[in-house]
């Protein structure tokens, strides 16, 4: 469809040169205003400006494609790659009924008391990940196999912690996930909190397991529901919270007995 200009009077010339006028402006604005978005892709600059202000370590520019990190560990490891060169996608999960503690670990020498921290470099997060847990061994054992070489791959600074409820009783995640976040962090000051169910095994490695400004969601969809999420606004499963922001909304309410509805509330916080 073409426009003949020369078929308006004076008037209406200046009202439609007016109208392309302001159409520019604002187009201008518009790819201003998200050129960084489209750098990000090409540039790597701004991701050492987005680690900057995700983990608190400086970064010290060496050239015009480069940055190295000022470390604030007394060894002045520098910073782990990121995202990290190990990582695989998507990953075939196999589980074997045979499967023992021992045999994982025995894989996962470098774990100490469900303790690992990479040795090459310094970690651009410390995570404690927070398992409620009663009675569920084998979905732990199944967990736990893939879980350690899963964050290892990432780079982490990562501690696991079970926390069991005894008894019979009414199961409450909300309030287990409580008592594993206060007791998390008398023994590391951790940066980053994964709230874990213990029969959710991640498929991918670049989930990454880190915290970010806002409260993330690291349960994209799930096999059993289509990899979709179950109902719109689904907050379960598996997030990702700073120690600041879990203690902003003040943590999970300990009201909630049995099946469901802390996540919800979570989320609404």
């Amino acid at each position: 469809m073409a426009c003949k200009l020369g078929t308006y009077s004076f008037p209406q010339r200046l009202k439609l040169l007016l109208i392309i006028v302001s159409l520019g402006s604002i187009l201008t604005w518009i790819i201003t205003h998200n050129i960084q978005d489209l750098v990000w892709e090409v540039n790597p600059q701004p991701l050492a400006q987005k680690v900057q202000k995700l983990t608190g370590v400086q970064m010290a520019s060496t050239g015009p494609h480069r940055s190295q990190p000022v470390s604030p560990t007394p060894t002045s490891l520098p910073l782990c790659a990121f995202p990290s060169p190990y990582l695989r996608g998507a990953t075939a999960l196999k589980f074997d009924a045979r499967l023992t503690f021992e045999q994982v670990q025995k894989s996962n020498p470098k774990v100490q008391e469900g303790r690992y921290r990479p040795q090459e470099c310094h970690a651009v997060q410390r995570v404690a990940i927070l398992i409620p847990y009663r009675n569920r061994e084998r979905h732990l054992l199944y967990l736990l196999e893939h879980l350690h070489p899963f964050l290892q791959r990432q780079l982490l600074d990562y501690g696991i912690y079970v926390i069991n409820q005894a008894g019979n009783g009414v199961f409450n995640r909300a309030k287990l996930l409580n008592v594993g976040f206060l007791e998390a962090l008398k023994e590391h000051q951790w940066d980053c909190f994964i709230f874990h169910d213990v029969d959710l095994v991640p498929e991918n490695d670049f989930n990454l397991y880190l915290c970010d400004h806002e409260p993330k969601h690291l349960v994209v969809g799930r096999n059993a529901t289509g990899y979709r999420l179950r109902y719109k606004g689904y907050f379960g499963g598996a997030t990702a919270m700073t120690k600041q922001q879990f203690t902003r909304v003040n943590g999970f309410s300990n009201r909630y007995w049995g099946w469901g509805g802390e996540d919800d509330d979570l989320r609404i916080r």
